[in-house]
């Protein structure tokens, strides 16, 4: 798929736990570890939305499209 989610490296520059960004979220961290693995088919906007608010950053920095 050509888009990469970089969850992981939003992770280490905030220097933020998997478990911390679960409970700041309110999604489990099996669902976010599934997200960082990018296994998922689909992300709704409002997960998006809190992961965005919670590492302050830009859903690019999250989401990355490559050919």
């Amino acid at each position: 798929m050509p888009i990469i989610v970089n969850l992981d490296v939003m992770l280490a520059k905030r220097k933020m736990k998997l478990k911390e960004l679960s409970e700041k979220v309110g999604v489990s961290t099996v669902n976010l570890s599934i997200l960082k693995q990018g296994k998922v088919k689909a992300i709704r906007f409002s997960t998006l939305n809190a992961i965005c608010l919670t590492l302050n950053c830009q859903p690019g920095d999250i989401l990355e499209y490559v050919e």
